[in-house]
């Protein structure tokens, strides 16, 4: 679905990610690890286009990246759904506005999606908080809407930056328990995380592999973790 073949990105000259190598396969599902600084949200932003490497290739859905223009891209995108750290919303729409952007950038009709809408902020557990403008969410409810944002679109992926940074425990293990749902329905998932407990909890329920950003380069990590 996504590979990354000898990857390799600097900023400003010098070498953030070395010598990367994956392939994410169908149903998978990955953690992200490592300090600030390393390199998480620059691998992500690699998985899905938004940065170009340095050097390597990078392939997604078996079309390398580097012979696709911007709206190739775009389409791509679409397979691949996104949950970023700082979640942002347009502050002026409801809830339910915001999480439908997506299919009004693709070009679809928004209301033949009304049911599959409603199902979708139900299985977040936000129905209620369909007409809230976001600055009246709370934290936890920013992030599964954020979520929610992000898997409209049916996305074959799922790239979670950080998605339970700003939430308290309970929560955490709620949203940890949507993304293990979207896994089991066939979804190939990467989590990018500082919380070892947060992987320690997936890891009794589904089969994570754990991946280490360290001196530039991604590891599998060990039973450490």
């Amino acid at each position: 679905m996504i590979e990354l073949e000898d990857v390799s990105h600097s900023y400003g000259g010098g070498e953030l990610l070395s010598g990367i190598s994956l392939h994410l396969a169908p149903a998978s599902f990955h953690f992200l690890t490592g300090p600030s600084g390393a390199g998480k949200t620059t691998f992500l932003r690699l998985c899905y286009g938004e940065l170009r490497p340095t050097r390597g290739q990078v392939r997604l859905f078996g079309a390398e990246l580097d012979g696709m223009d911007r709206d190739e891209i775009a389409r791509t995108r679409r397979r691949i759904g996104v949950v970023h750290q700082d979640c942002q919303f347009l502050d002026h729409l409801p809830l339910a506005e915001n999480v439908c952007l997506p299919l009004v950038a693709a070009g679809r009709d928004v209301a033949a999606e009304a049911q599959n809408l409603r199902e979708l902020m139900a299985w977040v557990g936000l129905e209620a908080r369909s007409n809230a403008l976001p600055p009246q969410l709370s934290g936890g409810e920013r992030q599964r809407a954020a979520l929610a944002r992000a898997v409209i679109m049916a996305p074959d992926v799922i790239l979670a930056d950080e998605p339970t940074g700003n939430v308290d425990w309970e929560m955490s293990l709620r949203l940890l328990q949507l993304l293990i749902e979207l896994n089991r329905m066939g979804k190939a998932i990467v989590i990018a995380t500082h919380d070892l407990n947060l992987i320690r909890a997936a890891k009794a329920q589904v089969a994570a592999r754990v991946l280490r950003i360290k001196d530039r380069q991604l590891q599998l990590a060990g039973a450490d973790l």
